[in-house]
């Protein structure tokens, strides 16, 4: 919070009573507001830009720094709208090192994963370190935890008395990720949490995958303002046209940027300047292979978007969807000093970085050092279980039993998983996965100590062959998930990371092959985004050899307990399907 004292000292920076500490010459300024360009220079002290004009020797001294900007075009910095910044593994102070050099100078998060872990209590952590970081995050407190419908097992569970209390702070942004079943089900802590907001004028952050007609109707009756969730560009046009402030996701697995970009260039309707950009989960690996939102904002204009609307899809526009336009979106006095240098608007290469006044990147090149906190304790000891055994992972049923029909969770992509219905054998009482018909036994195993739940079922379209992998990094409730066709290697695989306090590990023939350690909260790691972009690409070639042919095998494996992927689910509670809001068993008939 701004004192009184400091409030001063802007006013008297505005005025060029109190020297700036930086100022930009001589470049070329991209006004996303007024969608113009023009030569300016720009003037910043301490965080805040102070003056935006063509001359600005008045708010220079002897101690003012002076970064040529001549043959560069001045942006604002860049605002993801919707990310699980756990999902990328790093914790917090790699993830800015990994894409503030390439734009991104502020997100809009949930930190939900990390509530599921450690609790509200918990994020006191998370927000220290946030706070010694060139990267802004805006907070929105989930609409309540756990996100699974019926509800899954988690470490503290959110409600509407603690939307009560948080949404009256200041750090507070609005409401994280309320999905339309929340509303559609009169959830009584959704509703507590969307009152809650609205008393404090502020935002109700969407989730409302393949919503059209009456079911958007319902769900923007609850006070949703954004959503970041669209198949389809009529879905996302129909959005916008019912006053929704639409994003588009294009995230490590699910990339919807060409499809619903469709609804801006083909469409005479203004939708560009209500629609803005996100990330949603993505990987070391792709940030630092493509970008982050400078890759949205190049592909944007690669689809045939104007290189201003891109830009300005990429900063005021999510500044104004989130009500925090008042402090980033745009380069102009009384921001805060988040600031790009880009060679051209065309081909948005980010060359230098300003974040909260502070130079970051020059060049492409570090000017600060990205040192993470000591953690403590309680973020680092997490999961609470005993070892397993093969036994363990066996689904039983009768023991004359010779054959079941099993329904298994059949993954036709990331985002979609369908019913499938198929015949395995029985021996002794157990059912057993089938490589012939492409069927893996899957495991959700709740690991804080709660109630020691373990839910089994079947999956299938994963096409493994042998051995195991499994994860504790698995939103929405970062349980313990284990699949494979090896009940021995399925053990090894949990017992390795219950051994290690979380990660994600492959395992074949009795082998550890590859080994993730995620020691914070059992789903981030401080390992640089190098070494954790070479330890993915490791993953990722060791469950090769388990004959998988999915693009990216853990992600998947991490998103299955994600009950809001149409149509089925496996958490700690059991095999979940969602159209019905109910659980399933998976055993349809057996034959003798």
């Amino acid at each position: 919070m701004t004192t009184l004292a400091e409030l001063g000292n802007y006013i008297d920076a505005g005025a060029a009573k109190i020297a700036a500490d930086i100022v930009i010459e001589n470049g070329a300024l991209v006004n996303v507001d007024t969608a113009e360009y023009y030569k300016a220079n720009v003037a910043i002290y301490h965080d805040r830009i102070v003056a935006v004009d063509a001359d600005v020797s008045d708010y220079l001294n002897e101690d003012t720094k002076h970064i040529d900007a001549t043959g560069k075009y001045i942006v604002p910095g860049l605002i993801d709208g919707h990310i699980h910044v756990e999902c990328s593994k790093l914790s917090l102070t790699r993830f800015a090192q990994a894409v503030v050099p390439h734009g991104t100078t502020s997100i809009v998060s949930g930190l939900d994963e990390y509530i599921s872990v450690v609790g509200l209590d918990g994020l006191t952590e998370v927000f220290d370190e946030l706070a010694k970081l060139p990267m802004k995050v805006f907070w929105g407190l989930p609409y309540k935890t756990p996100y699974t419908i019926p509800e899954s097992t988690v470490a503290y569970n959110v409600t509407g008395a603690d939307h009560d209390k948080y949404q009256a702070l200041e750090q507070t942004y609005g409401v994280w990720e309320t999905v339309r079943e929340a509303i559609q089900t009169k959830d009584e802590d959704t509703l507590r949490a969307i009152l809650a907001a609205q008393k404090y004028h502020k935002p109700i952050f969407g989730c409302s995958p393949m919503a059209t007609g009456k079911d958007l109707n319902q769900f923007l009756m609850g006070g949703v303002h954004i959503d970041h969730e669209s198949y389809s560009h009529e879905e996302f046009l129909e959005k916008a046209r019912k006053g929704l402030r639409v994003v588009i996701r294009e995230s490590s697995v699910t990339k919807f940027l060409a499809e619903n970009i469709k609804a801006i260039t083909e469409n005479t309707a203004n939708v560009a300047r209500h629609t803005s950009f996100c990330t949603d989960d993505v990987n070391a690996h792709d940030i630092l292979t493509h970008g982050h939102l400078d890759h949205m904002v190049k592909l944007a204009i690669q689809a045939g978007v104007s290189p201003m609307t891109a830009i300005q899809m990429a900063t005021i526009n999510g500044a104004e969807a989130y009500h925090v336009d008042d402090q980033i979106g745009s380069v102009a006095p009384g921001k805060q000093a988040d600031i790009l240098l880009v060679d051209d608007p065309t081909s948005f290469n980010v060359e230098t970085v300003i974040s909260k006044g502070e130079i970051v990147t020059v060049a492409g090149e570090e000017q600060i050092a990205f040192m993470p906190p000591k953690r403590r304790a309680n973020i680092l000891d997490t999961v609470h279980h005993h070892n397993l055994t093969a036994d363990d992972f066996a689904y039983r049923v009768a023991d004359d039993a010779k054959q079941a029909v099993v329904q298994t969770i059949n993954s036709v992509g990331p985002f979609v998983r369908k019913r499938l219905d198929v015949t395995l054998p029985v021996i002794e009482g157990v059912v057993q996965p089938s490589v012939a018909d492409d069927v893996a036994l899957a495991s959700v195993i709740e690991r804080y100590g709660v109630n020691g739940n373990h839910a089994r079922g079947f999956i299938s379209g994963w096409s493994i062959k042998r051995g195991a992998i499994a994860t504790t990094m698995a939103p929405d409730d970062n349980n313990l998930v284990v699949t494979g066709v090896n009940p021995q290697d399925m053990a090894l695989a949990a017992n390795t990371l219950i051994a290690c306090g979380g990660g994600q590990v492959v395992v074949v023939d009795g082998q550890v092959i590859s080994l993730l350690e995620l020691p914070i909260a059992g789903i981030n790691t401080d390992m640089t985004p190098n070494e954790l972009a070479q330890k993915e690409l490791d993953l990722k070639e060791a469950a090769r050899q388990l004959g998988s042919q999915l693009p990216d095998p853990l992600f998947y494996l991490s998103f299955l307990p994600i009950t809001s992927i149409p149509d089925l689910a496996l958490t700690d509670g059991g095999n979940v399907d969602y159209p019905n809001l109910k659980y399933f068993d998976p055993i349809l008939s057996l034959e003798k």
